[in-house]
C-alpha cells in the first residue's frame, strides 16, 4: 500500500509493522485481534477532519476509537484507519453554571478525579479506562444511574465532525434531531464527537460502597438472589444501585457476587440491600466513604485487560422460577478453557424512568435493568469454543429477554438494528440519510441506509 499523507497531523501515526504498532493496537478485549494500516492520534479537532478528509480521498474505510473497549473490536478493524481521539482530553469544570465540558478522549477514571474533588459525583461507568463519549453515546448505564440518571439525561450538548469536515453544534434547539439520534445511538453512525457538555449533579461527597459474595455454592442459592432481584428492584431505594454477578469461576467455583453504590448512610444501605440477601451467609462488606473513593474502588476491581466473549439483553417483566431456572443453568458447566462465567443484572429503573422516552434513541429505558452474559479465558487456544459457546446459549437467553444493549454488542446478533434501537430503527435511518448521506460513517453493525 502506498504511504499515507499525514501531513496535516499534529500527532503521531503508527502504520503496520512499524515499532511500538503491536501495543498501540491494542484493544482492551485481548480476544480482539486487529490489524488497522494505521492508527492516527488526533491532537485537535483539525487532525480528526484530516483523518477523515484523508480516508475519504484514499477510499480507506476507518474506525474512531477512545477507550478501545468495544466488546466485538468495532473501534479496530483489519486494512482500516484508526481515527483515535485518546489525546484530546481537556476537562473544563464550570462551578458558577454547574457543568462539565470534556473532549473526546476523557476516560471514566479522569472524569471522576477532576470532578469528585469538588465533592461532587458524576453518572459515569464503571471501568476507568472507558471513553465517557463512547460510552454516553451508548446510553450511560453506572452504579450511579437509578440516582443520578443515564448518561444521556445528563447531556446538555455536543460538538460532531461529519463526513464533510463541518464542526456541528449539537444540542436540544440546534441540530434537535441528531442530538436526539446521538443519545443512544450515536456510537460512530454520524460523525466523530468531539466534545460533550453536562450538567453537573448536586454535591454529595459520602455515601456507602456495597459488596457482598457468597463463594462455592449452589444454584438454588443464586436462583433464590435472582428471584429476590427480580421482586424487589423495582422499589428498592434509588440511591442504590448494583451488578449482582452470577458466576462459576475458576477458583471460587459456583458463587454471587454484588458490587453497588449507595448514597447515603450505612445503616440505610445495610436496610436495602438485606431485602436481595435473605438468610445466607454472605461475606459482606459496607464501608461509608467519600463518593470518589467509591468510584475508585470499583474501577480499581477491574483487570488491566482480559480476553473475553461477551453481550448483553434488557430484562423482561417478571421472571416465572423456570425462566430463572433457565438461565441460571447456563453456568453449570463452563465451557472448556474458560477461567470465569458470569450472568449479570445491572440495576435500571429509579431516575432512569424519570427521564422521557421521547427525549433520546435509548429505547429500553422502561426495563428493570440490563441482563450480561460473559465467558473469560486466559489461553488464546480456547477463543473459538468459549465464543462459539457464548452465542449458543445467548439463544437462551433471547427467549427470556427482550432487546439487546448496544454497549454489550454482540456481532453475531441478527436484526441488530431492531435489536438495539427497537421501533426508534426507522427514526434513526432518516436521520443517518441526513447527517450521513454517502455512509461515509460505515462500520459491521452501523445504521445501515
Amino acid at each position: 500500500m502506498k504511504k499515507l499523507d499525514f501531513s496535516f497531523l499534529k500527532g503521531e501515526v503508527f502504520y503496520k509493522y512499524t515499532n511500538t504498532y503491536e501495543e498501540k493496537r491494542m484493544a482492551w478485549n485481548r480476544a480482539i485481534d486487529k490489524k488497522p494500516t494505521a492508527i492516527a492520534y488526533c491532537e485537535n479537532i483539525e487532525d480528526i477532519k484530516g483523518c477523515i478528509a484523508l480516508a475519504r480521498k484514499e477510499e480507506l474505510s476507518f474506525r474512531i476509537r477512545s477507550g478501545a473497549h468495544h466488546y466485538e473490536g468495532f473501534s479496530t478493524g483489519d486494512n482500516v484507519l484508526v481515527i483515535d481521539v485518546s489525546k484530546m482530553n481537556n476537562i473544563d469544570i464550570d462551578l458558577e453554571k454547574n457543568t462539565v465540558t470534556i473532549e473526546a478522549g476523557v476516560r471514566n477514571r479522569e472524569l471522576y478525579e477532576a470532578i469528585g474533588e469538588h465533592g461532587i459525583p458524576f453518572p459515569g461507568g464503571g471501568c476507568p479506562t472507558v471513553g465517557v463519549v463512547g460510552y454516553t453515546l451508548g446510553g450511560g448505564w453506572g452504579f450511579s444511574c437509578r440516582h443520578l440518571g443515564l448518561g444521556i439525561d445528563n447531556l446538555i450538548s455536543l460538538e460532531m465532525i461529519d463526513y464533510n469536515g463541518n464542526l456541528l453544534y449539537v444540542d436540544n434547539n440546534k441540530n434537535k434531531d441528531l442530538f436526539w439520534a446521538l443519545k443512544g445511538a450515536g456510537a460512530g453512525n454520524f460523525g466523530v464527537v468531539t466534545s460533550m457538555t453536562f450538567n453537573l449533579p448536586k454535591k454529595e461527597e459520602k455515601g456507602t460502597l456495597v459488596v457482598c459474595e457468597i463463594k462455592n455454592t449452589n444454584l438454588d442459592i443464586l436462583k433464590n438472589v435472582f428471584k429476590a432481584w427480580d421482586k424487589n428492584i423495582k422499589s428498592l431505594d434509588e440511591r442504590l444501585n448494583m451488578k449482582i454477578a452470577f458466576y462459576n469461576d475458576l477458583n471460587k467455583g459456583i458463587g454471587v457476587k454484588i458490587t453497588g453504590i449507595f448514597y447515603g448512610e450505612k445503616v440505610e444501605a445495610e436496610k436495602e440491600i438485606r431485602k436481595l440477601l435473605l438468610d445466607y451467609n454472605w461475606e459482606l462488606d459496607l464501608r461509608e466513604m467519600r463518593i470518589l473513593d467509591i468510584n475508585r474502588w470499583i474501577q480499581d476491581s477491574h483487570p488491566d485487560y482480559e480476553k473475553y466473549k461477551s453481550s448483553g439483553r434488557f430484562v423482561k417483566d417478571y421472571y416465572e422460577d423456570f425462566e430463572i431456572e433457565n438461565i441460571l443453568n447456563i453456568l453449570k458447566e463452563k465451557t472448556e478453557g474458560s477461567a470465569y462465567t458470569a450472568i449479570s443484572l445491572y440495576g435500571l429503573g429509579g431516575n432512569v424512568l424519570k427521564g422521557n422516552k421521547e427525549d433520546s434513541a435509548f429505547f429500553y429505558r422502561e426495563s428493570r435493568g440490563i441482563l450480561g452474559f460473559q465467558s473469560v479465558w486466559e489461553e488464546d487456544k480456547f477463543a473459538n469454543i468459549n465464543k462459539k459457546w457464548i452465542v449458543e446459549n445467548i439463544k437462551i437467553i433471547k427467549e427470556l429477554t427482550k432487546g439487546s444493549f448496544v454497549s454489550f454488542p454482540l456481532a453475531e446478533l441478527c436484526n441488530y438494528e431492531e435489536e438495539y434501537f427497537g421501533e426508534n430503527s426507522k427514526r434513526l435511518k432518516e436521520i443517518k440519510k441526513k447527517y450521513d448521506p454517502l455512509n461515509v460513517f460505515n462500520f459491521e453493525q452501523s445504521i445501515k441506509l
